[in-house]
């Protein structure tokens, strides 16, 4: 067996200057990479002064661009092709994950993931299958892969927060209701908001949400 892709990406230490009690771990888009993502790590600080914040680059060169990263290729943009790019590159994330958690001696239901575009999908995908319940996962600008499949895959059943541009014009923002309709009908608790006005991105509403759902899941008073 191949050994898999090891990740690296820039890390944020925790506010407090102490050990880290939670880990959030940015997972980005396609054609990004970690640098992406760790310019919200400022913005949960202020929730989790001691979370240490980590957004690693996906595995594999971008092949549209000569610059950023893939987690999987967009194929012929099928929902085949996005499930089996999905599905191979599961066991990466999966065991940055184990790796990153172990090195902080902290449990999955430590983790945060937060997801955006297919970042999304990889962090739906992962966060569900996992068999120790992580603490959340944040899906901005996503969908999930394999919809059909879950009911016969999920291992756990963390939150899950949605955030959707309502003029996406990249996935459009029904992926939110089909993704926020199978997580319910699989037992999962979902809070779903589609943001008018806003295309493929994140915006001050998505951050506000997305903190005051890290306080939520990590039992933050006062977030």
């Amino acid at each position: 067996m191949a050994e898999l892709p090891e990740l690296s990406g820039p890390s944020v230490a925790p506010a407090s200057g102490g050990k880290a009690e939670q880990v959030v771990m940015f997972v980005h888009g396609l054609g990004a990479d970690g640098n992406d993502l760790i310019g919200l790590a400022p913005h949960y600080r202020h929730v989790l002064p001691d979370a240490f914040f980590v957004s690693p680059d996906a595995p594999y060169p971008y092949d549209m661009a000569p610059i950023g990263r893939q987690w999987f290729p967009i194929g012929d943009f099928s929902a085949e092709s996005r499930l089996a790019g999905v599905v191979a590159a599961a066991p990466i994330l999966d065991a940055f994950i184990d790796e990153t958690l172990a090195a902080h001696g902290l449990g999955a239901d430590r983790l945060l993931l937060v997801g955006f575009s297919q970042g999304t999908m990889m962090s739906l995908h992962v966060g569900l299958r996992r068999e120790a319940p992580v603490a959340g996962i944040i899906g901005h600008s996503g969908m999930l892969a394999g919809r059909h499949l879950l009911d016969a895959e999920i291992r756990s059943r963390p939150p899950v927060l949605l955030t959707h541009g309502e003029a996406d014009p990249l996935l459009p923002v029904q992926s939110l209701p089909r993704a926020e309709a199978a997580l319910e009908e699989a037992g999962v608790s979902v809070e779903a908001h589609v943001r008018p006005g806003l295309g493929h991105g994140i915006d001050e509403e998505c951050v506000h949400l997305g903190l005051a759902f890290a306080g939520r899941v990590f039992g933050v008073a006062g977030a």
